[in-house]
């Protein structure tokens, strides 16, 4: 929330008199990275920052990010509020609006792949993904979620309202079920670099176990499960998807878009494209394949917490699976 200069600032906001806003935010935002440093500047102006990206014309909101106003005055990718102001403005202006304006290769990549969550189509509007990430959301991507949901809904004054991070959200369509002893830890000879890739999604670790064993779903999930004996059960992978991209915005400073990126990057290596380190792109018609034979199970533990992510995902084409489980507090 707006604290600094509250009172002036909001009238400012009230009559339209954006460039003097932006005026403010990168004079204070150069100053305090020259007292503070870099990453306390960003907090420190993101109140402000929020203030311009969600309500000020685009044509101004999009210069946050320009690095004309000289040394410290810019937004970069990880300046943040509620959220990212990137996501911010990305909700609020359509990407034939801010194509034309937005300079910074990192902000327009999380802009466009923004914009793709929430619907539109870019696949023949913007400039190809450098890592082949499609700019239209796949059938299953689509599929397991409502399109309000996909991205933080952003408060005018600061703020954001968010789905929880759940799953399993609920007991429908579960039932008791007697885990398999664990698979045998390793998989492949890939599996650490898929295991980094899902641990990789952001806010997710810390918090979240992962690991890939060579076996079935189930025996994933006996791995890290609490009990031999859970409330669980297979689901499609479209009603994971969610959960796996929301892992990455459970923190402030990450945006969705970065959870649906880190997550092709793991559905790619899965499935055995790219290079060794991760580099090389993704194939499209490869992680579609994948997908579609790709089975999920899911299960509940005693005491979860506010948000919370128990999954395995099994390929059965190569006989691995990867699980990715835990909990947290708020």
């Amino acid at each position: 929330m707006i604290t600094h200069e509250d009172g002036r600032l909001r009238a400012l906001a009230d009559d339209g008199r954006w460039p003097e806003l932006l005026t403010a935010y990168r004079q204070g935002r150069a100053a305090a990275v020259a007292e503070a440093g870099e990453e306390a500047a960003a907090a420190l102006t993101a109140p402000l920052g929020h203030l311009i990206a969600y309500a000020a014309p685009p044509e101004l909101a999009v210069r946050l990010f320009d690095r004309d106003g000289g040394a410290g005055t810019a937004a970069g990718v990880a300046d943040h509020d509620a959220g990212p102001l990137w996501e911010v403005l990305a909700t609020r202006h359509s990407w034939s609006r801010l194509a034309p304006l937005l300079g910074p290769a990192g902000v327009r990549r999380l802009v466009a792949h923004t914009r793709a969550l929430l619907g539109e189509d870019l696949s023949h509007e913007a400039e190809p993904d450098p890592e082949g990430v499609p700019l239209r959301l796949e059938p299953w991507e689509a599929a397991g979620w409502d399109e309000a949901a996909r991205v933080r809904e952003y408060l005018p004054g600061g703020g954001a309202r968010s789905a929880l991070l759940t799953l399993p959200a609920s007991r429908e369509g579960l039932g008791e079920v007697g885990l398999p002893p664990a698979g045998r830890s390793g998989g492949r000879p890939d599996g650490p670099r898929v295991t980094r890739a899902l641990a990789g999604l952001g806010a997710l670790a810390p918090w979240a176990e992962t690991a890939c064993v060579r076996g079935q779903a189930p025996a994933a999930a006996a791995l890290v499960a609490r009990d031999r004996r859970v409330v669980g059960g297979h689901l499609p992978f479209a009603l994971a998807y969610p959960a796996l991209v929301r892992a990455a915005a459970v923190g402030r400073t990450q945006g969705c878009a970065h959870g649906r990126l880190g997550l092709w990057r793991a559905l790619a290596a899965m499935a055995g494209v790219g290079g060794p380190d991760g580099t090389g792109g993704v194939d499209r018609g490869e992680v579609n394949a994948l997908v579609a034979r790709m089975r999920c199970f899911t299960w509940q533990e005693p005491s979860a917490g506010l948000h919370h992510l128990h999954v395995a995902l099994e390929d059965p084409a190569s006989g691995v699976a990867w699980v990715v489980s835990g909990s947290q507090e708020l």
